[in-house]
């Protein structure tokens, strides 16, 4: 078949008087910077380049689908957040968001801590060489073998998420023979507006001890009367994909409050303040993420401010970017196959990866960019669909985007902006192999995650 030979969706026209999609951009061989990984580019001929290389080369060698993350970039951000904020905070890379060894390594190198929140998490970061006091143990439900192993190893603080945990962490601590360094993460009541599954600090949810009816003022007393337990502070996260910062003025000023009672019951003012991370990044032309500078100079503005108020010390400050660190600097690379016009509507344009690679869509509604890579086109822009090959309606990659109306089988296509939580929150869906994480910089390309294969799907299956 040519690359013209197949009917397609509705062209500009069409989509312009539905009335539910903005006008496609006037180029689509055009990158928007705002949503692709610093040394993104089109060479010569039109073909994407990353790190030096271009994707024709690493589909070649690594084959598709691949999640390709540019180091350098990775790195870049990573050292703006630490500048940001700078010697008097510190910055804890929420690992939730994608974690392997390398990225353990270059984390270390670039002077984050880490934020983890299982036990695979915690054997990823201790087996790469993070040393165990700038690691922080989150979760809401760890289990006593966990928190043993974390207590063992020295983490430098574990957060408290209930009052059994209370309890749990401290006995451990004491069968040990050790203080724990330890923060009480509270809900604070915030709504943030993002979506459901993703909104972390009103009460209704699974996550830490509610302000209201004063249970965070009693999981602080239980905690101060432990001598195995060194209460260090409070923790707050209100959310994720935020760009308001009006939450965090609000969750800044509930935490203050809480310090102050604290000090004025029981004469101790606690040294540092968590706010969480949730940090927005642009999976769209229409999103607009702040950039570090901003958000530390925000945030230390409004908990100085706040201290002030309450006649405090300021304390010191700590945030978590995982996705804000990591999620710009990779693209899903995939490979087009099946290609079905559906007439009046929209082309669905199959690829050879989907929910197992990519389970957000389906998950949370999520929104992201796709743009023919191989080649450049001339071509008419046309409504989309980017979906997967998985036995479900609900297996869709990008609900709608603008590609041109050439798209042909074989071609290559890139979604920008899956470093965070695409490898994390990846499946087995179908018995579909995940697919290998692919690091780029300076010309050159390694696997850091390889390739699952059938093998290693076939070992765990005993029976």
């Amino acid at each position: 078949m040519s690359r013209s030979a197949h009917p397609a969706g509705p062209r500009h026209a069409d989509v312009l008087t539905e009335g539910h999609y903005s006008a496609p951009p006037a180029d689509l061989n055009t990158l928007d910077p705002k949503v692709w990984a610093q040394t993104v580019t089109r060479d010569e001929d039109g073909v994407l380049t990353v790190g030096g290389i271009d994707v024709k080369t690493l589909a070649e060698e690594h084959g598709t689908p691949a999640y390709v993350l540019d180091e350098a970039d990775f790195r870049e951000r990573a050292r703006a957040w630490r500048t940001a904020f700078g010697a008097d905070a510190d910055v804890f890379y929420a690992g939730k968001a994608f974690l392997s060894r390398a990225v353990v390594r270059w984390l270390h190198e670039e002077g984050l801590n880490l934020d983890v929140c299982s036990g695979g998490e915690l054997a990823t970061a201790l087996s790469a060489g993070m040393p165990a006091d700038r690691i922080a143990f989150h979760g809401n439900n760890k289990s006593k073998d966990e928190i043993r192993r974390a207590i063992e190893a020295g983490v430098g603080r574990i957060v408290l998420d209930s009052f059994q945990e209370i309890v749990r962490v401290a006995h451990i601590a004491q069968s040990e023979g050790k203080r724990q360094r330890v923060q009480i993460r509270i809900t604070v009541g915030v709504e943030a507006h993002t979506h459901e599954f993703i909104a972390t600090a009103h009460e209704d949810q699974k996550f830490g001890i509610p302000l209201a009816g004063g249970q965070a003022a009693e999981a602080v007393r239980r905690a101060l009367q432990l001598d195995s337990l060194e209460l260090i502070g409070i923790h707050s996260h209100i959310g994720s994909q935020i760009f308001d910062m009006s939450g965090f003025e609000v969750a800044a000023h509930r935490v203050v409050g809480l310090l102050k009672d604290i000090r004025d019951e029981h004469g101790v003012e606690l040294p540092e303040i968590d706010l969480g991370g949730g940090l927005g990044i642009a999976y769209t032309s229409d999103d607009d993420p702040r950039e570090p500078h901003e958000i530390a100079k925000a945030l230390t503005e409004i908990v100085t401010r706040e201290c002030e108020s309450a006649k405090l010390r300021t304390p010191r400050i700590s945030v978590e970017p995982g996705r804000a660190i990591v999620g710009p600097t990779a693209f899903t690379l995939y490979e087009v196959g099946t290609i079905k016009p559906l007439d009046g509507l929209r082309t669905y344009v199959s690829v050879d990866g989907g929910m197992s690679d990519n389970i957000r869509t389906a998950l949370y509604d999520a929104e992201y960019s796709v743009a023919l890579v191989s080649r450049t086109s001339d071509a008419e822009p046309m409504l989309a669909r980017v979906v997967g090959k998985h036995c479900e309606s609900g297996d869709i990659v990008v609900k709608d985007a603008f590609l041109p109306a050439d798209i042909a089988p074989g071609d290559l296509i890139a979604v920008p902006a899956t470093g965070a939580y695409c490898r994390s929150m990846a499946s087995n869906y179908n018995h579909v192999l995940r697919p290998p994480v692919v690091a780029v910089r300076d010309g050159e390309s390694r696997v850091i995650v390889r390739r699952e294969t059938e093998e290693d799907l076939l070992r765990l299956d005993v029976g």
